[in-house]
This record gives C-alpha cells, structure tokens and sequence, in this order.
C-alpha cells in the first residue's frame, strides 16, 4: 500500500539513507515500495541529544536507517543499562523498545523511544525529580 508523505517548503527527510531537502514549496510524495524513511520533525540530531533519553533516541534512528548494525546493537545495550540504573520508571519503556527490535519493528521502536523522550521531559519538569535523573554514570 502507497504511502503519501507531504513535505512543507524546505522541509528536509532521509529515505533510506539518503538526505533529501524539498524545494520552495510544498510538494507530496508517493511512497510505493518499503523503505525507511525520517521526517526533519522526527530526527534528533547528535547535537541535539542532550540528555540520556535522547541519546538512545540517536541510537535508534541508527539502528533503523542502518539495517541494525551490530555496533549500534551494543551500544544500546549499554545505553539502556545505565539509563535503568538512573531512571529505574524507563523500564517499560526499555521493555518495549526491546520487543519491537526483536520483532523487527524498528519504526515502531523509535516510536516508543520518543514516547520515552517526552516522560523524560515530563520527569525533569517535576521539582521533586532529582537533577541527575536522567544522566548515566
């Protein structure tokens, strides 16, 4: 089934691995086989990735554009594992995150790694939350 991607003006995607920018005006796109594809609104920059959250985020997006590569595989073992020793709450979310990788859903995984950005977010709003909660030792 197609997918239709609409891009605004100057709007900037990654399909499988190739960075596309859109021109001056907005333009939409037919997607008519299976790919992997990043929208701007979607992607965390390395630059971007400041806290423990968004760093596996980074790593996600890597696993997902890169057809899983086995470094990025230990890398995210090791980010998870100090994440859940900072925040012990990310565990669903790890969980999850786990479970569409090895479903080979890494779309889907990227999605929850994001849902676990915003409860971060959430986490570091609250002023009972200490301000090292996120951050692995």
């Amino acid at each position: 089934m197609p997918l239709r991607i609409n891009l605004k003006p100057n709007e900037r995607l990654i399909i499988n691995g190739a960075a596309i920018r859109n021109g001056d005006r907005a333009t939409s796109l037919l997607i008519e086989n299976t790919c992997r594809f990043l929208r701007e609104s979607e992607i965390i920059t390395e630059s971007e990735a400041d806290t423990a959250c968004k760093q596996l985020c980074v790593t996600l997006q890597l696993i997902y554009l890169a057809d899983h590569p086995q470094e990025a595989d230990d890398l995210l073992v090791r980010q998870s594992n100090a994440l859940l020793q900072a925040m012990p709450t990310s565990a669903p979310y790890l969980v999850a995150i786990q479970d569409e990788l090895a479903a080979k859903q890494y779309h889907r995984a990227l999605k929850v790694g994001r849902e676990l950005v915003a409860y971060e977010r959430a986490l570091l709003k609250r002023p009972e939350a200490p301000a090292d909660a996120t951050s692995p030792s």
